[in-house]
């Protein structure tokens, strides 16, 4: 019997797929819950954080003390949420994420002078058909340049991964350049991926030719996607990634059963994670 076709991709889910396609299975199709991850609740604080400073701070007001203070009220908006609390931080835990969280946050203040940006979107969410799929993500920043062209700003709060993977990560961006061309009728006129653990920037301009590449390898995933519902057919790719995913005791890569995920959620139970 053939699984069923997820109604949208996001530029994660489509990277996802690619990483390994049973994990993508899992939390895509049969939407498995996943323990929730401190480095992920991290980037959820600081990108409130950053959101709060732009949508709720003047202009000239955005210093770091500023940023500092959204993120003090970003922990109170966010500390009762699953996510945190799923965590279950001792006192000295939690001081070390709410530190690490602030030294996240001051470096993005070398990155750029957060009093010049004119930002127009925060947490924007967008959405565009491309043949049978239809893409969707969430574009961390929006914003107008001098020239009043638009620039997507992407915040990652994770380490800089290699020359390699960033191409990958670029491309998630240009996914979100591609979606404001289809939803906006405009096309960026550049995409940037601001590092704040190093603090790294990394800049692309979106062109027309680039924006097609991403619609053909979208659509070769899709069908990929496709194919492998109708058949059953989600193979595990065993990598790094598989030290922190939440479906490892499910994984026939690592002597789990498959057919187990499925009977756990049933019995609404949550995945097992290996310790």
């Amino acid at each position: 019997m053939a699984l069923p076709l997820p109604s949208s991709l996001s530029p994660s889910k489509v990277s996802s797929f690619t990483d390994c396609a049973l994990a993508f299975r899992f939390s895509t199709i049969e939407r498995l819950p996943e323990a929730p991850s401190s480095a992920a609740s991290k980037g959820t604080l600081v990108h409130r954080a950053l959101e709060r400073l732009f949508w709720h701070v003047p202009p000239a007001a955005r210093t770091e003390s500023a940023g500092l203070a959204q993120l003090d009220m970003a922990w109170a908006e966010l500390a009762s949420h699953r996510e945190f609390t799923g965590l279950e931080l001792d006192a000295q835990a939690e001081a070390e994420l709410l530190q690490d969280a602030a030294t996240l946050v001051r470096n993005y203040f070398a990155l750029e002078d957060p009093t010049t940006v004119r930002a127009i979107g925060m947490e924007l969410r967008l959405e565009a058909r491309l043949g049978t799929l239809r893409l969707r993500g969430i574009i961390d920043r929006l914003e107008l340049d001098a020239d009043g062209e638009l620039v997507v700003t992407d915040f990652k709060t994770g380490k800089a991964p290699g020359e390699t993977y960033e191409s990958r990560r670029l491309g998630g961006v240009q996914f979100y350049a591609w979606l404001c061309e289809q939803a906006l009728g405009r096309r960026p006129a550049r995409v940037q991926l601001l590092h704040l653990r190093e603090p790294l920037a990394i800049v692309s301009i979106p062109t027309a030719q680039s924006l097609r590449g991403m619609e053909g390898r979208t659509s070769a995933i899709w069908a990929a996607v496709e194919r492998a519902c109708a058949d059953e057919d989600f193979r595990p790719r065993p990598s790094k990634l598989c030290d922190h995913c939440s479906f490892k005791a499910y994984c026939p890569a690592f002597g789990g059963d498959p057919a187990m995920a499925a009977a756990g959620v049933s019995a609404g139970t949550p995945p097992l994670v290996p310790a």
